[in-house]
């Protein structure tokens, strides 16, 4: 790929990075920085696989967004990867997703490092806003 794709593709996600990480996720961007976290992980995490796909990332983050600042219980952490665009980072991330497929955009609630909950792309494309966030605010009850 040409440098100045790269570029542009860099510049065109960081809305879509930003609707993460204005309500706190923290990006993982690399391999060394999600096998860090994950080797250390604590608590509950929700891992968002953040995607540029339009029909079912458009739905992913809101719905993602929302529930954390709508739930009484919710993860003690925060935490995304892009599909894509770092991709050594999400290849890293779904080595800990142990026998789940490969989906983006998808949802992933951890206890320590171990996914207790996930939600996959075709959970997501197509649903109402309001079904992913009872989805994930279920988990959330049952799970933080």
């Amino acid at each position: 790929m040409s440098m100045a794709y790269e570029e542009y593709m860099r510049q065109m996600v960081l809305p879509m990075r930003e609707e993460l990480t204005r309500t706190g996720f923290k990006e993982l961007t690399t391999a060394e920085e999600v096998e860090n976290y994950m080797e250390n992980a604590t608590g509950t995490t929700l891992v968002v696989v953040n995607s540029v796909c339009g029909c079912a990332a458009g739905l992913a983050r809101p719905a993602a967004t929302q529930s954390v600042l709508t739930s009484d219980k919710k993860p003690e952490h925060l935490v995304t990867v892009f599909a894509g665009q770092d991709k050594e980072a999400t290849a890293k991330m779904r080595e800990y997703f142990e026998g789940i497929e490969p989906s983006s955009p998808s949802m992933a609630l951890l206890k320590g490092n171990k996914v207790v909950h996930f939600i996959p792309r075709h959970d997501i494309e197509g649903m109402p806003m309001e079904s992913i966030m009872d989805n994930l605010k279920a988990a959330f009850e049952a799970n933080c």
